[in-house]
């Protein structure tokens, strides 16, 4: 599959989404402020998506300094952790931060290290642990579905994830979150491809640029950024880009 027509089924599938085909729990309004703290807790998706300059954080915090909010953010993700090992440095590595806003994006590694992995129920514990103690101590959360492990949809691994997603999904209305349902964007783009390859992942889990750009519309249309507001986000975007190939 050319570049091409990748991007091509990447900004037709966000178009689509902006003009209203957008998945799961959202503001109405742009609900982040000017001055407040983002944590960003993950794993290795998110630790690319801090250190990379086209990673999905660091478009995130763009899109909204594009609409005129500038916003502290505080890098809280490592390599491979699955969401006991979140749970446990929660205190750590955000709480004792002290922020506004928590994005959780936990689940890839719980299926995908099979049997070092967390069972389901194990899993919706450790999840919703995070969640009350972070809405105990005023912490606002926004919660990222899992992506995918492959590309392939139909392999066991993803027949597995979206036990976990669904759960997810759940929870944030029962808790009343912000939902970024970046698993049903995936599904949606990865079906559009007619021919076998990548189109969001460089390694079939861990972002290409096409991916990160999904995954921050996803956050930036949760915190209520309309199609006028993310298209001076994505202008701001292609700066970044433009920057990168020089």
């Amino acid at each position: 599959m050319s570049k091409t027509l990748r991007r091509l089924i990447v900004v037709l599938a966000v178009s689509l989404y902006l003009l209203g085909s957008s998945l799961g729990l959202q503001a109405t309004e742009i609900i982040v402020k000017d001055g407040q703290k983002i944590v960003f807790l993950g794993n290795s998706i998110t630790v690319s998506g801090w250190i990379n300059s086209t990673g999905y954080v660091t478009l995130t915090i763009a899109g909204l300094e594009a609409n005129g909010i500038r916003v502290n953010a505080i890098p809280a993700g490592i390599g491979g952790q699955k969401s006991n090992q979140m749970l446990e440095r929660l205190e750590r590595d955000v709480l004792k931060k002290k922020p506004d806003w928590m994005i959780l994006s936990c689940g890839v590694n719980d299926v995908w290290q099979g049997a070092q992995g967390i069972p389901l129920d194990n899993y919706k514990i450790n999840i919703t642990a995070i969640i009350d103690k972070c809405q105990a101590a005023g912490v606002k959360v926004v919660i990222l579905t899992a992506t995918v492990i492959g590309e392939d949809l139909d392999n066991d691994y993803n027949k597995k994830l979206s036990s976990y997603n669904k759960f997810l999904r759940s929870l944030a209305k029962e808790k009343k979150c912000l939902l970024a349902d970046v698993n049903a964007m995936f599904q949606k783009l990865i079906s559009a491809n007619p021919n076998p390859g990548l189109v969001l992942t460089s390694d079939g889990v861990h972002m290409n640029t096409d991916g990160d750009k999904v995954m921050a519309t996803c956050i930036l249309r949760a915190f209520g950024l309309n199609i006028g507001q993310m298209k001076k986000a994505e202008e701001s975007w292609n700066d970044i880009f433009n920057q990168e190939m020089k």
